[in-house]
């Protein structure tokens, strides 16, 4: 960690091209311990495939799924959200910013915009009704929980006429402002209150928060 931690020549990178955790500290709510800690799991998770310094889909997937290797739409989606460059692998400076929206100070706009990138696949800044039974059935699957179709159907159901109030059959972002304001609880999976929890249950904690609500 020392070498880590060492001035570098440029400004705003550290040592092997690492981006230096004071810099990033400065650009999130993370402190430079938090950052440190960061670089440990993102190191972990960067060599368990391919040790080449950067988190690639399948080691992305390892980590979340813990060493089981299987392909989900959720994972999919969460790791299409870190890879900011769109370069299909993590690097350094982008994982701690992304999982920054996690933070406990992180702010609430920000949470929010996440979780609706979430649901809006395709970018076309709306959810789609398919989009959110794609999600379903995949944190269901991912929780090993069975559920009829019409069940499933019944929940999209509920949840369109609460949330889509122009009766247009999407939700834009207006509406799901709207929505989480009025459900403050729907944020609670997009906070991690310690340390601890982001290097030793991220981010696998989405999953089970997530499919205990729609347990409910």
């Amino acid at each position: 960690m020392g070498c880590f931690m060492s001035v570098p020549k440029k400004p705003s990178h550290g040592r092997n091209g690492y981006e230096n955790p004071v810099v990033l500290a400065s650009q999130t709510a993370f402190t430079v311990s938090e950052v440190e800690a960061l670089f440990e799991l993102y190191k972990s998770i960067s060599s368990s495939v391919i040790d080449d310094g950067l988190i690639n889909k399948e080691e992305f997937q390892l980590a979340i799924f813990e060493n089981k290797k299987r392909d989900n739409l959720f994972a999919n989606r969460i790791f299409d959200l870190f890879d900011v460059k769109r370069k299909g692998v993590i690097d350094f400076g982008d994982f701690v910013r992304s999982l920054n929206v996690f933070h406990p100070n992180a702010s609430r706009e920000d949470k929010i915009n996440f979780t609706f990138s979430l649901y809006d696949m395709d970018g076309t800044g709306y959810i789609e009704r398919q989009e959110v039974k794609q999600m379903v059935i995949a944190i269901l699957l991912e929780s090993e929980t069975n559920l009829a179709d019409e069940v499933i159907e019944r929940i999209l159901d509920q949840t369109f006429l609460e949330v889509d109030v122009k009766r247009d059959g999407i939700i834009d972002r207006e509406e799901w402002l709207s929505y989480v304001t009025k459900n403050p609880s729907l944020l609670d999976i997009m906070t991690l209150p310690y340390l601890r929890e982001i290097t030793m249950t991220f981010p696998s904690f989405v999953f089970n928060s997530e499919v205990d609500e729609i347990s409910k």
